[in-house]
């Protein structure tokens, strides 16, 4: 069997991050409202499909810069307000059925990481929605210090494993911070098109992913697909 793990990313392929997403873009319209900044949906979705496109790293803060005009003082009172608001919300939202696909892989003799950028509190979170005793290396930058695309990130999740690069498969939601470093490392690579990225293309050859999907039941017929 080529492929011996499976590393996924939290936000879209674990969490579906719907509430997490309307909390952040209502915590930016209302940090721009103080500022004098009148913002409503249709700019504010304008400001993440912008942010998408441009594979801003940081999605929420190009769309904060592209709201406040770029103006420094302005972005970095939005930033923290957007920060105060938002910071401890805790909305984990399960994937319907992605702890029984889970299951399912381990059952097949695959190992399971993590390669997320999560804070710690994640931790908690997935043992909470009972997924969390179910990986063998949790990724997560707020215990490792890694942060996607850095691919230490996804090297350290390997050699953690204790499989090659080319053996992993990466689940993940973003062409820039899952696909692209994913490919680059010679794993293979599922895209799961949820949330805000979901519209995200690859802007070459070598970062169209391997499968893309939309649900659970799509997402195991193209690991079983790439297992064999």
């Amino acid at each position: 069997m080529r492929y011996r793990a499976v590393l996924f990313d939290v936000g879209g392929p674990l969490d579906l991050e719907f509430a997490w997403e309307m909390a952040v873009d209502g915590a930016i319209a209302s940090a721009c409202g103080m500022e004098g900044i009148r913002i409503d949906q249709a700019i504010i979705e304008e400001a993440s499909e912008a942010a998408v496109a441009a594979f801003a790293s940081d999605a929420y803060a190009h769309m904060i810069e592209t709201l406040c005009g770029g103006d420094p003082q302005t972005v970095e009172r939005v930033h923290q307000r957007m920060r105060a608001m938002v910071g401890n919300l805790d909305v984990f939202q399960l994937r319907p059925d992605i702890d029984g696909l889970l299951r399912r892989l381990r059952e097949r003799g695959l190992k399971l990481g993590i390669v997320a950028n999560q804070p710690e509190a994640a931790r908690e979170r997935l043992a909470r929605a009972g997924i969390g005793d179910l990986f063998d290396y949790l990724g997560l930058s707020g215990l490792t210090g890694l942060r996607k695309p850095d691919p230490r990130a996804f090297t350290a999740a390997a050699e953690a494993l204790g499989v090659t690069a080319s053996a992993c498969i990466m689940v993940g939601d973003r062409i820039d911070n899952d696909i692209a470093p994913a490919k680059a490392l010679g794993m293979a690579a599922i895209l799961l098109r949820s949330g805000r990225h979901r519209r995200q293309r690859p802007r070459s050859e070598a970062e169209v992913p391997d499968a893309v999907v939309t649900d659970v039941p799509e997402l195991e017929g193209a690991i079983a697909a790439l297992v064999g």
